[in-house]
């Protein structure tokens, strides 16, 4: 049996302007997973779930390709991640096989809680990770990306991909964003096996480390947001707001640069001060987008970690979710999480995961 796993993520900074070819964002991979197993078959095939485990899906290989009833079907990143591997795996002269596969995940709350940390993007990097194994295709890391990035892409059509770098390379990661446009055009003439060995363009992933002293808090609203709609109400708004938003994406290149420099060199108060200035530019970006980024419960997380010296911003689309700080190790962290306790925030007990 062929075990793997991928991390969830967050988003530190660098939201909406990531989406945009070249620009850059922070995120970082946390200690909860999701598992995927593949154990070879005869015949029958099947894809199981625990979160969907009336779902499940048996399926036959003929004329080497899949064949299932699509109806009802919850496992489109799934299906996405095994079609990508197995043309490439195909393309590399590998026999396609029948396997059961079975996926389970942490990323949501046992009584289905979702609090917003990449499960699509982790399944499909467990999903590639698990078959590329299970097919012997001895793959790197920049290889699982683009294989995971291609399957997630086809599946949502938007996004920066920036989730699937972080539960690739784990860890605190720089992401500056591809070209989709790009990657579409050379899905139509270029073949898997020459596209994943070419570069792609503004594509650059940088592994960053976080200072000693700094501590990373996660604070749950309790409200889950979908990120893909929030994206496409912002894209809406370039278009009708073209200067602002061409002066927000300016200024997040800026701020994100400079938080850069703050994790190579290891000074948490750069690193603070780009949160809070990140934070602005997001709610400037919210005016003028009229979408609603940083909620009245997403506010008092962030003000209530102001107060310890805590630097605090939305993290990700916003909307809901989730809120991140980045706080010296020696202040007092317990009564800040008390004080959001009261206010029915959740402190969510994740460590940054590292991959070697």
């Amino acid at each position: 049996m062929i075990k793997a796993a991928a991390p969830g993520k967050l988003y530190i900074a660098g939201e909406y302007a990531v989406v945009e070819t070249g620009f850059p964002a922070i995120l970082v991979a946390l200690n909860q997973f999701v598992f995927c197993t593949v154990e070879k078959s005869s015949d029958v095939g099947s894809i199981l779930s625990t979160q969907y485990s009336e779902n499940s899906i048996y399926w036959r290989r003929q004329d080497g390709q899949m064949v299932f009833d699509n109806r009802d079907n919850p496992f489109h990143y799934i299906l996405s991640a095994i079609k990508i591997t197995e043309d490439y795996a195909h393309a590399l002269g590998r026999d396609l096989s029948v396997y059961h596969l079975n996926v389970d995940s942490q990323l949501d709350s046992a009584d289905g809680k979702k609090y917003g940390l990449g499960s699509s993007a982790a399944v499909t990097v467990a999903t590639v990770k698990a078959l590329c194994e299970f097919y012997q295709l001895d793959v790197t890391q920049d290889e699982i990306f683009k294989l995971s990035a291609i399957a997630h892409f086809e599946v949502q059509g938007n996004g920066s991909l920036g989730d699937i770098a972080a539960s690739v390379y784990g860890g605190w990661i720089a992401y500056h964003s591809f070209d989709r446009q790009w990657l579409m055009e050379q899905r139509k003439t270029t073949s898997l096996i020459d596209l994943i060995s070419m570069p792609w363009p503004e594509l650059k992933i940088e592994q960053l480390k976080a200072p000693k002293n700094m501590t990373l808090l996660i604070g749950w609203t309790g409200s889950p947001a979908s990120t893909s709609k929030l994206v496409d109400k912002v894209s809406i708004a370039k278009a009708r707001e073209s200067t602002e938003y061409q002066d927000f994406l300016a200024e997040s290149r800026l701020c994100i640069q400079k938080m850069i420099s703050g994790f190579r060199n290891g000074e948490l108060s750069i690193i603070q001060e780009e949160i809070r200035h990140n934070r602005r530019i997001l709610q400037n970006l919210s005016v003028f987008s009229s979408v609603s980024i940083e909620t009245d419960v997403l506010t008092n997380l962030c003000d209530t970690a102001e107060e310890f010296e805590g630097a605090a911003k939305t993290s990700g689309a916003g909307g809901g979710d989730c809120g991140i700080v980045a706080i010296d190790s020696t202040k007092d962290l317990k009564s800040l999480i008390n004080k959001w306790a009261d206010a029915e925030i959740e402190q969510l007990d994740l460590s940054v995961h590292e991959i070697n």
